[in-house]
C-alpha cells in the first residue's frame, strides 16, 4: 500500500508516492501558475497523481489516500476556507480532486504537514509528541501527537507565529501587534539588522550588503554574527532570546517530546540550535524536569511531499 502526497505551493506543484516508512518511491512536479483558475490548477494536480502511479507501477487499489498540504487553511470536508497565496476562499478542493479518481483525499496545512514528515521520516521519528516550528518569512508550526497532526477545532491549530510575544509590541500583518512572528522570523532578523545598520553603519552586516540596507537578508546577518560582528550579535542574540521565550511558552503549555527548528532561518544549523539550547534552561519550570529535545529539520525539500501522504495513513 502507498500514499501519495500533494506539496502545492505557490510556485510549484511537488507530487510523489511514498510507502509505509516515508520513502518517496515516485514523484514528478508542475508549475503552479498560480494566476490561473482553481479548477485548471486541481487538473495539473490531479494529471501528476496520475503520472506518479504510471511511473511506480500502481494503480488506484494500491494507494490508500491523497493527501494535500496546502499553505491555508481546510475543514473537514476538504474545503478550502482560505489559502491567500492562490486566491482561493471556500473552493471544494476534495471534491474536485475526486473527478479525477475515487482515491480519499485528506487536506492540510503546510506547516502541520511538514512537522508530521519528521514524525515519520525525520528527527521526531517514534516520538509520542512533537512540535515544529518554521522560521522563515513568516513563522509557522504544526504540532503532532501519536502520529496524527493537531489542526484544532476550527483548523488554526499550530499558528504560533501569531501567539502574542510581546504585548502592544511591533505591529503584524495579522492585524494584532508584537506577534512572535515580528520577532522570530528571517523579516524580523532584516528588521533589527537595519535598525542596528543606521545605529553603526561600519557594521559588517552593512558591508557584506555592499553598503545597501536593502540587500540585508537573514543569512548575511547571521554570518556576520558567526564572525564576531558586535551589531549582528545584538540582532541575533535578540533573535534567540525571543526564539527561547516562544519555546517555553510551547513547552509550559503542552510539553512535547521534540521541538523542531525548520524554514530557511534553520539554516544556520548548529550555531542556532546550541545559542537556543544554552538559553531554554533558564526559562523552563521544574527545573528536575528534563526539557524537550530541540533539533534542526532534516527531510528539506522532501517534507512537503512526505507530510501530506502521511494525512491519511
Amino acid at each position: 500500500m502507498v500514499y501519495i502526497g500533494i506539496d502545492l505551493g505557490g510556485t510549484n506543484i511537488a507530487v510523489g508516492a511514498v510507502d509505509e516508512e516515508g520513502r518517496i518511491l515516485a514523484e514528478c512536479s508542475v508549475k503552479t501558475l498560480a494566476q490561473r483558475p482553481f479548477t485548471e490548477i486541481v487538473k495539473d494536480m490531479a494529471g501528476c497523481v496520475i503520472r506518479v502511479m504510471k511511473q511506480g507501477g500502481f494503480t488506484e487499489k494500491d494507494v490508500h489516500s491523497v493527501g494535500i498540504g496546502i499553505p491555508g487553511v481546510a475543514d473537514e470536508r476538504g474545503v478550502v476556507l482560505n489559502c491567500a497565496n492562490l486566491g482561493w476562499f471556500n473552493e471544494p478542493l476534495a471534491a474536485e480532486m475526486g473527478k479525477y479518481f475515487s482515491i480519499p483525499v485528506f487536506i492540510g496545512n503546510d506547516a502541520n504537514v511538514a512537522a508530521l514528515a519528521e514524525s515519520y521520516a525525520g528527527v521526531s521519528k517514534g516520538c509520542h509528541s512533537s512540535v515544529m516550528i518554521t522560521l522563515g518569512t513568516g513563522v509557522g508550526g504544526g504540532i503532532v501527537i501519536d502520529g496524527k497532526a493537531w489542526n484544532g477545532a476550527h483548523g488554526r491549530g499550530g499558528e504560533m507565529g501569531h501567539m502574542t510575544l510581546v504585548p502592544d509590541g511591533v505591529p503584524c500583518t495579522c492585524g494584532n501587534n508584537g506577534c512572535v512572528e515580528r520577532y522570530c522570523s528571517a523579516t524580523a532578523l532584516i528588521r533589527m539588522a537595519k535598525q542596528e545598520c543606521q545605529a553603526y553603519p561600519d557594521s559588517l552586516i552593512l558591508k557584506k550588503a555592499g553598503g545597501d540596507p536593502e540587500r540585508v537578508n537573514a543569512k548575511l546577518v547571521i554570518d556576520a554574527a558567526k564572525e564576531g560582528d558586535a551589531p549582528a550579535l545584538r540582532v541575533f542574540n535578540s533573535f534567540v532570546y525571543y526564539l527561547a521565550l516562544t519555546i517555553n511558552n510551547i513547552t509550559a503549555f503542552l510539553d512535547p517530546d521534540v521541538i523542531v527548528l525548520g524554514g530557511g532561518v534553520s539554516h544556520a544549523g548548529k550555531f542556532l540550535l546550541d545559542s537556543v539550547r544554552a538559553l531554554l534552561p533558564r526559562y523552563q519550570i521544574f527545573k528536575a524536569l528534563p526539557i524537550p529535545r530541540l533539533e534542526i529539520a532534516s527531510l528539506g525539500n522532501e517534507a512537503g511531499i512526505i507530510g501530506a501522504a502521511m494525512l491519511g495513513k
